[in-house]
């Protein structure tokens, strides 16, 4: 199509209407960066807060606040292969001779163990570090968890060395004694 033979009025409607459309998408394109960033620094601000209020929560009801924003190392194996892990934690608090790591969530939906990456981390806070439990701390809340993970332990107890030692002599002594029976 020959532009040249459009009336030049026609053209200056079809120059605005791009140069509005490429206003309409400029502007869109700002003000989503602009909001996911106003949304991270609210995110961030609330997280902050949150962790303020869980140290006084947990100080309340009798922990000893260890450490705050405490990292650790750990290790995995990948095909064989060594992978350091690092990892942060809220805190670290003590109760009595036990050490928990807390996790501080705000929220809806953080603070709830069936949240899979809430459950996911205190998992593995639960493995990585060195402690006797994990706390999630529902900041807003107010409300301190404990979780429990069964970490591959059973929920009967299964039978000692020294169990399993003493059913095979007995086993063996009525083998040897059918054994002299028959014979």
């Amino acid at each position: 199509m020959d532009l040249r033979a459009l009336p030049p009025d026609v053209l200056l409607v079809l120059l605005a209407a791009a140069a509005l459309l490429a206003l309409v998408q400029t502007t869109r394109i700002v003000w989503r960066g602009f909001w996911r960033r106003r949304t991270i620094a609210i995110r961030r601000e609330r997280g902050a807060a949150g962790e303020l209020r869980a140290e006084g929560l947990l100080r309340d009801l009798g922990f000893t606040i260890l450490g705050r924003q405490v990292a650790v190392t750990y290790g995995v194996r990948v095909d064989g292969d060594p992978v350091a892990i690092d990892l942060r934690a809220d805190y670290l608090v003590g109760w009595g001779d036990k050490r928990f790591v807390a996790e501080v969530k705000t929220g809806r939906a953080a603070p709830r163990i069936d949240t899979p990456g809430t459950r996911r981390q205190l998992l593995e806070y639960r493995i990585a570090f060195d402690v006797d439990g994990v706390l999630l701390v529902d900041a807003e809340a107010e409300r301190v968890h404990a979780v429990e993970f069964p970490l591959g332990e059973s929920e009967s107890p299964r039978p000692s060395r020294l169990a399993w030692l003493l059913a095979g002599a007995a086993i063996g002594a009525v083998a040897a004694a059918a054994a002299r029976f028959v014979l």
